[in-house]
């Protein structure tokens, strides 16, 4: 390991294990959160493209174990907080029976579309955590309103409405020192210098459908369907996140967050926001479908091998492990930095 690694990393663990000092909010992200935010690339085939909360939210209604709660059937921003934590976002369509025909828009989200500049319509969110004096981890947030599997032979698993997936740059003494990437229940982590860059920004790659983010291009590894589906992606879309998106800081601490200025529509969007919305922890999407015998034909769900057609929506930002100390989002699983993007060969 280089004598910057060594001293770099010295100082991550150091402050993690000192006492954190309080620390004073800002009210704008710190300028290298933006500086070195990372360039993703959706696919180029993709079909299911970056959503605005708003317009999610706009299109289901609160349910648990599959009733409506009883909040006359809609859930804002300014709601969402009010709601517990067993409740699922359900698209007031009904069940998707084929998310290849006849999807409703709001959940291919056309209107995300990337431009040729990289800005999408759709804002992203970035959350900025001050774990102490000299460590900030800034996260970027990808909405997505339906997540698309895939299939084997025709076979489709784990479709589910509603899709956050994130990248994490950790920053020691405001200079970038590593970065995650979140794929799908997992993820993996790379030290900086050995990821690909346009000028000072990392490069992303996200998946089809599944919306996974890698450091490469090309076929990707996706341990589901006992292994048989594997995710693409190739420099397709380029989506520049910091032209439109919520800002938010926050504690580790207190657990709470607090607004931060943004850009594009999300800044415009978060002027009458607050916050509160981040606490939330439920559900972005539908309850896991009952499974029948082979194929519902109400819901289209099937289960087999323990791998079903719909699975359940995910939760959100807040339950993405925010005051992580390693630098992936599972506690439970070993989390090695690489230090090649190609064979994932570790530093000892």
């Amino acid at each position: 390991m280089s004598s910057i690694r060594q001293l770099s990393a010295f100082l991550a663990l150091a402050a993690f294990a000192a006492a954190a000092p309080r620390m004073h909010k800002r009210e704008a992200l710190p300028d290298y959160a933006i500086t070195y935010a990372p360039l993703s690339y959706l696919y180029s085939g993709e079909k299911w493209f970056p959503s605005d909360i708003t317009v999610h939210l706009a299109n289901v209604q609160p349910e648990v174990d599959f009733n409506a709660t009883g909040t006359n059937g809609s859930v804002t921003l300014d709601t969402l907080d009010t709601l517990s934590s067993d409740v699922y976002l359900t698209a007031s369509d009904g069940p998707i029976l084929n998310p290849l025909d006849g999807t409703p828009d709001w959940l291919t989200s056309e209107y995300g579309i990337p431009s040729s500049d990289g800005l999408s319509a759709a804002p992203g969110l970035i959350i900025a955590a001050e774990k102490n004096s000299t460590t900030t981890d800034v996260f970027y947030f990808y909405f997505y309103s339906y997540n698309y599997g895939g299939g084997v032979l025709d076979i489709n698993f784990d479709d589910h409405v509603g899709d956050w997936e994130h990248v994490m740059i950790r920053f020691v003494n405001e200079e970038p020192y590593a970065i995650y990437l979140s794929e799908h229940s997992g993820g993996s982590a790379y030290y900086w210098d050995v990821v690909d860059f346009s000028g000072e920004r990392p490069i992303t790659y996200i998946a089809y459908g599944g919306h996974a983010n890698y450091v490469t291009a090309g076929s990707q590894n996706y341990t589901i369907a006992l292994g048989l589906i594997s995710d693409t992606t190739d420099a397709g879309y380029l989506w520049d996140m910091t032209l439109n998106y919520r800002g938010y800081w926050y504690d580790t601490e207190t657990g709470t967050f607090t607004v931060a200025p943004g850009a594009g529509t999300g800044a415009s969007e978060e002027e009458s926001e607050t916050a509160d919305w981040l606490n939330w922890l439920g559900y972005w999407g539908d309850e896991q479908y009952p499974d029948g015998l082979l194929d519902d034909i109400e819901t289209g769900q099937y289960c087999i091998v323990g791998e079903c057609h719909y699975t359940g929506g995910p939760t959100g930002p807040a339950d993405k492990n925010l005051n992580r100390t390693t630098m992936c989002e599972s506690t439970s699983k070993s989390c090695p930095v690489y230090d090649n993007i190609n064979d994932l060969t570790t530093l000892s």
